[in-house]
Order: structure tokens, then C-alpha cells, then sequence
């Protein structure tokens, strides 16, 4: 099987984007389920908070487990096969390294809160709906800035970027999703909250003039 794959793909590849495939449909899913009076940009914000949280719960919830009891080097089972594969990136994911396991644990019990919070605030149109949405992309970005920024000052020793699969594919494309997302999310809640700005200022102006 490996003979007929592109130099670098392995059958566990497969089964990782497979499984990554297979959570966005699960968010797809949910978003025309539960966002199908919302407008046509919350439909989009609430596909990606679905997968977002999907990800974090089932994804990087098991693996703060198995560094919190061992490694995944050490661990068994698909989860670990899978993140094996991703260590074949990037190594830390693969010894437990602390830095790692104390981003994700905020990550899996802190932003996923955020993200099901916000999805109910978009969902019944609450009042804090932006509060919760420039929280959870500041603390998305800020996780990936100390999740990479310490390995670029030293080096990067720990990067695999020899095979455009992992280089592409696993560091650049799936990290990044989580700062182009992000950093959308920040200027929809900025253009949002400068037009309730614009509207309470014209009502008070409205109301002087009266």
C-alpha cells in the first residue's frame, strides 16, 4: 500500500486526515442542526466553533491523558497512533514536554468552556457574545505563539519540516487554521462592536436633538 502513496504518506496519514475529515463533517453537521436561523457569517463562525471544540474535546483532550500518565510514545490505541504520527512533525508532542501539556490543558478545559459559551451566545443572541468571542481568539492565538514561538528561539531542533506532509499539511496548515481563524474572528467582533458604537452615538444624538 505504501508503494502507491506519495513519498512521505503513510497508511496512518491517511487515517489522521481521515479522522480529521471525519470531525468537520461532525461540525458541518451541528451548524446546520442547531445555526439554521442564524445569518449567513454566524453559520460560518459556528461551523468553525464546532469543529474547534470537537477538536480540542476529542483530539487534544486525550492527549493531555496520556502525557498526564505517561507519553504517547509510551501510550497505546488509535488516539496515539494518530499523535504519533503528528510527533513525526514535531517531536514534543511525543515525550510529554511540559510547555506543550500546560497550553493544551488550557486548551481542552479553558477554551472549549469559551467555545460552548459562545456558541450558546450566538445561538440565543446574548449580550456577551463578543466578550466571549475576542477571549477565546486571544487565547487561541496566544497558544499557538507559546506553542511555537519558544521552539523557534532555540532552533527549532524539535521541527520535522523534510517531508511536505509534515511541514504543509501538519505544522503550517492545521497550526495556522488556528491563527487566520482567530485573527477573523477579532476583526468581525471589532466591526460588529464599532456599529453598535455608531448606533448608540446616533440615538444619542437623536435623543438630544429631541
Amino acid at each position: 500500500m505504501d508503494s502507491v502513496m506519495p513519498p512521505g504518506v503513510s497508511p496512518v496519514s491517511v487515517c489522521s486526515l481521515l479522522a480529521c475529515s471525519i470531525q468537520m463533517i461532525a461540525a458541518v453537521l451541528l451548524m446546520f442542526r442547531l445555526g439554521r436561523q442564524s445569518s449567513s457569517v454566524d453559520k460560518w463562525i459556528l461551523l468553525w466553533l464546532f469543529y474547534d471544540v470537537i477538536v480540542h474535546l476529542t483530539l487534544e483532550g486525550p492527549f493531555v491523558y496520556m502525557s498526564l500518565v505517561g507519553t504517547v510514545e509510551t501510550s497505546e490505541g488509535p488516539l496515539a497512533e494518530l499523535w504519533r504520527e503528528y510527533s513525526r512533525a514535531d517531536s514534543r508532542w511525543l515525550t510529554s514536554d511540559p510547555t506543550i501539556v500546560s497550553i493544551e490543558l488550557l486548551t481542552v478545559f479553558l477554551d472549549s468552556v469559551i467555545g460552548v459559551l459562545l456558541i450558546h451566545a450566538i445561538l440565543q443572541e446574548r449580550y456577551y457574545r463578543h466578550f466571549l468571542q475576542i477571549t477565546l481568539s486571544v487565547c487561541e492565538l496566544y497558544g499557538g505563539w507559546m506553542t511555537f514561538a519558544p521552539e523557534w528561539l532555540v532552533g527549532s531542533p524539535s521541527l520535522n519540516t523534510s517531508s511536505w506532509l509534515h511541514l504543509w499539511v501538519y505544522l503550517v496548515f492545521f497550526n495556522g487554521l488556528w491563527v487566520l481563524v482567530p485573527v477573523l474572528l477579532l476583526i468581525q467582533s471589532w466591526i460588529s462592536l464599532k456599529s453598535l458604537h455608531a448606533l448608540q452615538v446616533d440615538d444619542h444624538v437623536n435623543r438630544k436633538k429631541m
